[in-house]
Formats: structure tokens, sequence, C-alpha cells
């Protein structure tokens, strides 16, 4: 971005990023696809699935590949418990030597909705065991504020369901989480083109969350090149305050002092 426009880091637990985009590592066509996007992406966290991915031979390989460039953020998806994500979030501690951990608790296979009751459980015990906790959680101001009370360091409201790519179905929603809590606000699931990035950090949001509407799209590169720049924009446009909506017009010109005829 040009010298003079650039917009404040996005700072977790008192650690400033640049980038206010994270991204994923699952269902790019290859290897080498996932890598040329996220570095154009700009993205210096790094989300990866710790049940998806053998901590083992198999997978690491690729935690040597992204650990040693990027701010590497262990998930716990596929887990629909407490005790299964608290445990996950263990051995990805204990094997990548991070106390991040992007918490997710899902209720169910097919809507991949959070487990609310579960999902609070798991923060609680992880706060306290040590971990900087970001929760997946549904757009519930309550339950954002919630988790914020438990000491989350960050809450992550979905905008739609995981891989939709609705994009943003409840604005109103996600201004009133922003409004009401402290922490950093970081939209995950849903998004499926710059467009549905930029009206999220217009709305204030703090940061995206996103996978699929990358590794999905026919050109992963191109889409991971296009959501820095909406997210970029979409920053600057909330920083700089968008003029209010009118059900008239208002010329930009003024009237006075026109020639008289």
């Amino acid at each position: 971005m040009d010298a003079g426009v650039e917009t404040a880091g996005l700072t977790i637990a008192g650690k400033t990023f640049r980038s206010r985009l994270m991204i994923g590592t699952s269902r790019y066509p290859n290897q080498q696809v996932m890598l040329d996007a996220i570095e154009v992406s700009g993205a210096e966290i790094v989300t990866v699935a710790v049940r998806r991915v053998s901590l083992e031979a198999g997978g690491e390989g690729l935690y040597d590949r992204l650990g040693g460039r990027y701010h590497l953020l262990p998930n716990t998806a596929g887990c629909f418990t407490a005790k299964d994500a608290v445990l996950t979030a263990e051995l990805a501690r204990e094997a990548l030597g991070t106390n991040w951990v992007k918490l997710e608790v899902i209720g169910d296979d097919e809507t991949l909705f959070p487990d609310v009751e579960h999902l609070l459980r798991a923060a609680q015990d992880l706060v306290k065991a040590g971990f900087i906790v970001l929760p997946y959680c549904n757009d519930d101001p309550i339950t954002c504020k919630k988790l914020e009370d438990i000491g989350c360091a960050a809450v992550m409201p979905l905008a739609a369901p995981i891989g939709s790519g609705m994009g943003i179905r409840n604005p109103y929603n996600l201004r009133i989480i922003r409004d009401q809590v402290r922490v950093p606000v970081i939209v995950d699931a849903g998004v499926g083109t710059a467009s549905d990035a930029a009206i999220a950090l217009e709305l204030g949001c703090d940061g995206i969350l996103l996978n699929t509407a990358v590794a999905g799209a026919r050109d992963p590169v191109k889409m991971a090149r296009a959501m820095r720049l909406a997210i970029e924009a979409g920053r600057l446009a909330f920083e700089a305050g968008r003029i209010p909506r009118k059900l008239y017009a208002n010329a930009s010109t003024p009237f006075d002092g026109l020639i008289e005829t």
C-alpha cells in the first residue's frame, strides 16, 4: 500500500501482524498451489487442522515448510466434544510448540455449526491451561461476550456456514458483536469472494479467516490476491468513514454562486 494510507496492524494477545487475513491449508489442488496462494495473500497466520494432518512423518514436511515463514495456528477441526477439542489442542502444543489454538467444537457434521455448550466449556479449560484461544462461534453477541469474559484472545463469528460461500448473511449481528466486545473480531466461515471480505472489514471487523473461498476458486492464487486487496480496501474504508445514506440526492457541486441568466 502507498505510504501515508497504511492501516494499523492486527494485534492479538499482544502480537501484531501486518496482515488482517488468516488463511487455511486444506482443499487446494496441490501443495504448490497452496504455498503460492498463501504467499500472494500476504497472510502471516496460517491455520492447520491437527486431526487431518499427521504430526508424524506424513505431515511433518508441511509444518516444516510453513512454520519457518508463518505463524502457525493449529485448529481443532473435526472435534465434537469439549474433551476432544482440549486433547487436540494439547497435542498441537506439544508437537508444534505453540499455545495458540483456533478452537472449533462442531455440533453436527451436516451444518458444521458450533456446539455452544461444549465450545464454552473447552474455551474455559484451554484458557486456564495457558492457551491463547481463538474460538469459532455463531454470530451471536451473547456467545461472543461470554467467550471474551472467559479470556479468549479474539472471537471468530461465522458469516455463513463453513464452505458455503454465502457471504455476510447477518451484518447487523456482526456490528453488534464489534460494538460489544473489546477483543478482535475475526470473521470465520462463509466468505465466498472478495466483496464479502471487503464488507466484513467495512463493518468494523478486524480480520478474516478463510480457506475454501481461495482453495476452491478456479484460480486460487488470483483469488488469494483479490482477498488481500479487498481486506486492505475494506479496512481503509472503515477507517475513512462512509458517508451517510440518504433517501434523496445531495448535489456534490453546491448551487451557491451560479451565474444567473
